[in-house]
Parts: C-alpha cells; sequence; structure tokens
C-alpha cells in the first residue's frame, strides 16, 4: 500500500491513489487535472521518503470531481445580563479530489489503476485457493 502526506488548505492529508477526499476550495473546473507539490512525505513498498518540510521531486496528481457545500456550522454568541445575541451560520466550500496518482522525480510511483489491479488479484487468489482444498478431498 502506497501513500503520501500532503498539505493543501492549510491542512496535512493522508492520500492514496484510487480515493477521493474532501479538501478545501481548489479554483479549478471539474473533471480538470491538479498537480499538488507540497508532499511531506512518501511511502512505497517499505521505501519511506520524509521531506524536510517536502520531498523534492514529489507530486500527487488527482481530478477534481465536483464542489460542494460542507453543513452549516452555527455560531452563537451571548453575553448575559446585556440582551445581546448573535446567532451566525457558516458552510465551508469544499472541493471532492480524485488522486490519480503519486509521482517522484516524473516517475509514476503508485497510479489508481495499479492499486485497482493488485486488489482485485489478491481477491481472486484465495478463491482459486479454495477450491484447489476442495478438489483435493
Amino acid at each position: 500500500m502506497s501513500y503520501a502526506i500532503i498539505e493543501t488548505g492549510g491542512k496535512q492529508l493522508k492520500v492514496e491513489p484510487g480515493r477521493f477526499y474532501d479538501i478545501e476550495l481548489l479554483h479549478k473546473e471539474p473533471d480538470e487535472k491538479v498537480t499538488i507539490d507540497s508532499v511531506l512525505f512518501v511511502q512505497h513498498d517499505g521505501e519511506v521518503n520524509i521531506g524536510q518540510p517536502l520531498v523534492s521531486g514529489a507530486t500527487v496528481e488527482g481530478t477534481v470531481m465536483r464542489h460542494f457545500r460542507g453543513r452549516k456550522v452555527l455560531v452563537y454568541k451571548m453575553k448575559p445580563k446585556k440582551k445581546t445575541r448573535k446567532k451566525r451560520g457558516h458552510r465551508q466550500e469544499i472541493t471532492r479530489l480524485m488522486i490519480d496518482s503519486i509521482n517522484m522525480n516524473g516517475s509514476v510511483v503508485a497510479s489508481a489503476q495499479t492499486s485497482s489491479d493488485s486488489t482485485a488479484s489478491n481477491e481472486e487468489a484465495p478463491a482459486e485457493a479454495v477450491t484447489a482444498e476442495v478438489v483435493a478431498e
């Protein structure tokens, strides 16, 4: 399992290829490709690259799926004995980002196709083993 830790929107996020994540608003159109250069950590097949503060040459590529607004957060301020009350609501703008690949120095370390192929082969392997045991009996 390969993953990277990236920084976007002032937050750090652990990302894996083939999964989507909700992050702060990116000013890109849906189905547009995004490259994130602020990669703090990359792990691939036991090989670990730690940045100080960023991993040099590492990028994460993704595709913007859609934009939406998060749940409403209510902020209620009240001063006792003063008859002052303020009720405010806030909905954060969010972008859903599908991670396509993790790259190191221009070469693809992990991508969505390789991670889905490896999970498909892992699912088939135990089924073959079970049929072999049944035939042996």
